[in-house]
């Protein structure tokens, strides 16, 4: 959406201050308890310097941020969960896409980390973030992974950024293999936006660290060509190569979107093959930083919005 430049201005001086002090979790995370349409439109605001228009939305967020407060399909609560997620992906029959679990946990004290291979990765099913990526057990500090899950495995995200289809799972600790066999790398994800059963594009999330973060965010459409949809892959020369398994993942994610206005999945390409990471319906928390206006106009207008529900 477009804001004069005198409105931006005044918006710029008044977030810049604000940010500082509003954008803390701690105080999102209260603003949310009370809240999720206040922190959301407040959040917008401080993000994006001006106010969401949640009566008529146009931008990509703008119809996240509806959809999170107004459409509560039970069925986006299960394939949010990273692990009842499972379930509705083999009732598809893509199975085999999903990454073999080790373990299925209700208390981090239940795992017996001497029967797990040298490399594993343990994941809290509620919510985004929650990941232990284990590369040598000898050097693992079970005591503080331990801690770690405990402090994860009882946070209601959520009260954080306001996502309303969290606030029903019930948490579980998955433990999953390492992706990547003996390499030191983390696997590229591969990130398929998809539209009422139809994908429209792709992000690559290259150079990616333990905690997840990548170092470019490179958007492609089906065909492969770049697209400017992040302010930072504009300024970067840096490319992906497609992955070997885009059609597995294309057409396995469209298959598994069709009941859902939006949703995006990931993916990595392991051996040649498509291998399932999640299903995402609030990235970012509703709110894309780095989103080009190209990339909010477009993905808005294919965002169609459903009946109120829930």
């Amino acid at each position: 959406m477009k804001v004069s430049k005198a409105n931006e201005k005044k918006n710029f001086l008044l977030t810049r201050s604000l940010r500082k002090i509003f954008l803390r979790p701690t105080i999102i995370k209260k603003i949310s308890s009370i809240s999720p349409s206040l922190s959301l439109r407040f959040r917008h605001f401080l993000v994006k310097g001006y106010f969401p228009n949640l009566k008529k939305p146009i931008t990509f967020d703008e119809k996240l941020i509806w959809l999170n407060l107004h459409w509560q399909h039970p069925l986006k609560t299960i394939c949010a969960d990273k692990y009842t997620m499972r379930s509705y992906v083999e009732s598809n029959g893509l199975g085999h896409i999903l990454t073999p679990l080790l373990g299925v946990y209700q208390d981090p004290h239940e795992i017996d980390f001497t029967k797990l291979p040298d490399r594993f990765v343990l994941k809290c099913t509620h919510g985004c973030g929650f990941n232990i990526l284990c590369l040598n057990k000898k050097d693992l500090d079970i005591n503080a992974v331990k801690q770690k899950l405990n402090k994860w495995i009882r946070t209601d995200i959520s009260k954080i950024y306001g996502e309303i289809h969290y606030a029903s799972m019930k948490p579980k600790i998955i433990c999953e293999i390492f992706l990547n066999d003996l390499s030191a790398e983390l696997p590229i994800d591969y990130k398929v936006f998809c539209f009422n059963g139809k994908a429209h594009c792709i992000m690559v999330c290259l150079g990616r660290n333990i905690v997840g973060h990548a170092k470019y965010y490179l958007y492609y459409d089906l065909d492969w060509k770049k697209i400017p949809y992040n302010k930072q892959s504009i300024l970067e020369n840096v490319d992906a190569t497609k992955p070997s398994a885009f059609d597995e993942m294309i057409e396995s994610a469209e298959i598994l979107s069709k009941p859902f206005p939006h949703v995006r999945i990931d993916y990595y390409n392991i051996k040649d093959r498509a291998v399932l990471g999640e299903m995402t319906f609030t990235s970012q928390a509703c709110i894309h930083p780095d989103h080009t206006e190209l990339a909010q106009i477009i993905m808005g207008a294919l965002l169609i919005l459903p009946e109120k529900l829930g």
